[in-house]
């Protein structure tokens, strides 16, 4: 019996490096294609990689070990000597070091990216602010600057909005801002890897680029109340020029009376 659970810890391990090794290619490892679509994104996945490495290594290593070790139990003959220890100071040292120069190292070299994602002094330099996002129990509210203005802290008349559909140029790095109307919210867009509380109280700015102009899903990430469940958005990133021609449409339809299109007909 001893040797099948020697047997079972090895194969477990090799299973594990197999597994780990094509989920990537298999979109097990993150969203949809498997791909982060902002730069940001990119980095944050290769933080993730290292980490997978590291813990990959380790736990073969560990059960390698463990296997091993049950294999020599099982195979021992009766007349064999068994050597009896009482532990030793010195591989606890190193079991405790090792570990801890790893986590230092993980905590060191994310520093960095850490900086870039959440202070406002290492965003890019022209970050668009594009819109201010208010989470709400249970949609996302969103404000725009009209076209060709700036985007300011408080609405202006010709503002522009929209109720779960987020709107954004591609190709640029961009920001919103981010504040709640009620409870504590998360802002989520798995595919960009970008994620941020919404606290209330606050106006938290947040950057990110999107580099294919497509639909991305924003959802929730933040128990908020029993409709959490269906509080999911729309990314819409578009080129600069459908992003300016969506925003004249959007104006038009927003701020048409109903009696326009009939006076330019009477002329």
């Amino acid at each position: 019996m001893g040797r099948f659970w020697a047997a079972f810890f090895v194969l477990a391990a090799v299973i594990t490096v197999a597994i780990s090794w094509v989920s990537p290619s298999m979109h097990w490892w993150f969203p949809v294609d498997g791909h982060a679509h902002s730069s940001l994104g990119k980095r944050i996945d290769d933080l993730f990689y290292l980490i997978l490495v590291i813990v990959s290594v380790t736990y073969v290593g560990t059960q390698l070990a463990l296997g091993y070790v049950l294999w020599r139990g099982a195979t021992i003959k009766p007349e064999d000597k068994v050597l009896f220890s009482h532990g030793s100071h010195s591989l606890e040292v190193i079991w405790t070091i090792v570990p801890s120069a790893i986590l230092l190292f993980i905590a060191l070299y994310q520093m960095d990216v850490w900086a870039q994602y959440r202070i406002k002094t290492h965003f890019p330099k022209k970050t668009e602010a594009v819109a201010e996002v208010t989470a709400r129990q249970f949609e996302w509210r969103i404000r725009y600057p009209a076209r060709g203005k700036a985007l300011q802290p408080t609405p202006q008349p010709d503002d522009l909005y929209t109720v779960n559909e987020l709107h954004v140029p591609s190709g640029k790095p961009i920001s919103i801002s981010l504040r709640t109307d009620d409870v504590q919210h998360a802002f989520f867009v798995p595919e960009l890897r970008t994620k941020q509380d919404a606290v209330p109280g606050l106006v938290i700015p947040v950057w990110f680029d999107v580099d294919q102009p497509r639909s991305y899903e924003l959802l929730c990430a933040e128990l908020c109340g029993w409709g959490h469940y269906k509080m999911k958005a729309r990314v819409l990133a578009e080129s600069q020029e459908d992003f300016e021609a969506w925003k004249e449409r959007a104006s038009a339809e927003q701020f048409d009376d109903g009696f326009r299109k009939i006076a330019q007909e009477a002329k």
